[in-house]
């Protein structure tokens, strides 16, 4: 039995953890929330964090007071995120038989919020964080206090065995092994409490691998137990400031804990109950994580568009290595709300990564009729319901409209009434979309419609009124050369004056697909060299005004295609 001198100090500085596991080769991370208010108040950012730490073990303590449908839904969304919820209870006196029927209450809760769960929603586990060595009674009569331990510890785990799956899991001071257990065996108390749960996690709080006072030393004997019992066993590191600096990883930070915590791996394989590692606590480990710096959004965006959702996932490499080639930082991808959101979130993750911002897109001829007003919010309602549910690096940017209904009968016969409607599903959009202040709202539009007064204001262009509504607009300035009358320039020159007389953003865009409405709208017949050099005499010339953000070429298939 090691060696091992403790100062009461550091005996009450010892708060109890336990880590579940997931398989005999992959290795967990988890965290514990000790304050169940912050996943109704934080919710995403927990979720985001841990998938950003790739944790998959959350203990939470559990408020009884609280309704179960308050648990239900930051548990199904873990889950989905590949994270385990546990229950994590207990006080020093739960040691003490006299506090048994208390101890119990968490197990009933447990059990029968699982009983009304559907699988997503259940808690896995029951984790206990008894610490009695911090009571009087430690110090007056230890033996005592340590076989009333033990008969707790015996009807705990009874308990939530009886009619469950649930696992049971409790923390272990590493210093127990100085104890003797008081149940009739010549055995340290470390060594009985190993034996009587599936999973236990051995707190070695000390912020270095090696050395007499390492981590490694001070768990071995325990790790040893756990390899022949064949149970699970997690070492938990602490990051709460402490009196005693070797106890924690506060003063040397997160990511020297991290390359301490890589360490483990190559230190522990010859332990097969090894299964992972955690970090006290969510709390602390979130405050000293360095800031994350979000990278600098481009001064000016080259943009495209993608019309067929099912690409992200047939040809995500393909498109990503394309985007990379030719400098691309914005994506307009039109959702199809029958492909797995898992699709999304793929491609969004590694796109966003690359700096690439992209944009949810949608749009018909029709959207601009007051009957299909719907259609448009169904597609904001869905692209924030996705949001809700992802992570911050796989979320869309933004909501972009494609509306052309120009193309239909009635705008020759009845244009000022179908403007009107137009304006109207505009503003419907524009509302639905201020309630996600982080969504950016924009729109195509053709650039000639500078021609059409806006009803009910015959002095404002009709593209100026649109343009006013949101937070970029699109121009579809479809002509294959930059100077001149009737040129990409000419076409967007009021739009992008009145834009920078109100604040506002403008893209330009211009057409790779082959065109029947004469060679000078596309760029298909020039190819993309010539693209690229007339658009870059527009950025030139438009560079000047602040409102000028960029350029979208339309679209993805007919530019990967386009002769070079």
């Amino acid at each position: 039995m090691k060696a091992k001198s403790l100062t009461f100090s550091f005996l009450c500085l010892t708060i109890g953890f336990l880590f579940g596991f997931s398989s005999a080769d992959q290795k967990s991370k988890a965290t514990w929330i000790w304050q169940s208010e912050k996943i109704g108040e934080e919710r995403q950012e927990i979720l985001d964090f841990s998938r950003e730490n790739n944790i998959d073990i959350i203990y939470l303590r559990f408020d009884m007071s609280r309704s179960f449908a308050y648990y239900r839904s930051f548990i199904s969304e873990a889950y989905a995120q590949g994270i385990r919820v546990h229950a994590v209870a207990g006080h020093p006196a739960w040691a003490l038989e006299a506090h048994q029927t208390r101890m119990l209450q968490i197990v009933d809760w447990v059990k029968e919020y699982n009983q009304e769960a559907s699988t997503e929603e259940r808690i896995h586990g029951i984790q206990l964080d008894i610490e009695p060595y911090l009571l009087k009674q430690w110090n007056q009569d230890r033996a005592q206090v340590v076989r009333e331990w033990q008969t707790n510890m015996r009807v705990f785990t009874e308990a939530v065995k009886q009619d469950s799956d649930l696992e049971t899991s409790a923390a272990l001071a590493f210093w127990l092994d100085e104890i003797p257990s008081e149940d009739g065996e010549e055995a340290p108390l470390s060594t009985w409490m190993i034996r009587q749960f599936d999973t236990l996690a051995i707190m070695a709080y000390r912020d270095q691998m090696t050395g007499p006072n390492g981590i490694l030393s001070l768990i071995e004997s325990e790790m040893e137990d756990a390899d022949r019992m064949g149970k699970k066993m997690l070492v938990a590191v602490n990051l709460k400031h402490m009196d005693e600096d070797h106890t924690t990883f506060a003063e040397e930070g997160t990511d020297e804990m991290e390359k301490q915590l890589e360490l483990f791996p190559q230190h522990m394989e010859q332990h097969p109950s090894y299964a992972g590692v955690a970090i006290h606590d969510y709390r602390y480990w979130k405050e000293l994580a360095p800031a994350t710096i979000p990278p600098e959004k481009p001064s000016h965006y080259l943009g495209t568009y993608i019309w067929r959702a099912e690409l992200l996932h047939t040809e995500k490499e393909e498109i990503l290595a394309f985007t990379k080639e030719h400098d691309i930082n914005l994506l307009y991808i039109r959702i199809d709300m029958s492909l797995s959101t898992s699709k999304y979130r793929e491609f969004i993750q590694e796109a966003r990564a690359a700096g690439i911002e992209v944009h949810a897109m949608g749009g018909h001829p029709i959207w601009a009729l007051e009957e299909s007003r719907g259609k448009i919010l169904r597609l904001v309602k869905w692209v924030k319901q996705y949001n809700e549910s992802v992570g911050e690096d796989e979320r869309f940017e933004g909501v972009h409209l494609d509306i052309e209904p120009y193309v239909m009968p009635i705008w020759r016969t009845d244009k000022e009434g179908l403007l009107r409607q137009w304006m109207e599903n505009i503003q419907a959009f524009v509302q639905e979309m201020e309630q996600s202040p982080k969504l950016k709202t924009s729109v195509d539009l053709a650039a000639w419609l500078d021609n059409s007064p806006t009803p009910g204001q015959p002095d404002l262009p009709f593209s100026h009124w649109m343009i006013s509504q949101l937070d970029h607009t699109t121009m579809m300035a479809f002509r294959d050369f930059a100077e001149g009358p009737g040129g990409i320039l000419s076409l967007v020159d009021s739009e992008i004056k009145y834009a920078e007389s109100i604040g506002k953003e403008v893209i330009v865009a211009v057409e790779m697909k082959e065109s029947h409405e004469g060679k000078y709208v596309s760029f298909y017949e020039e190819g993309k060299a010539e693209m690229m050099k007339q658009l870059d005499l527009v950025t030139r010339a438009l560079q000047v005004y602040s409102s000028f953000k960029g350029i979208a070429v339309h679209a993805y298939e007919y530019w990967k295609h386009a002769k070079e």
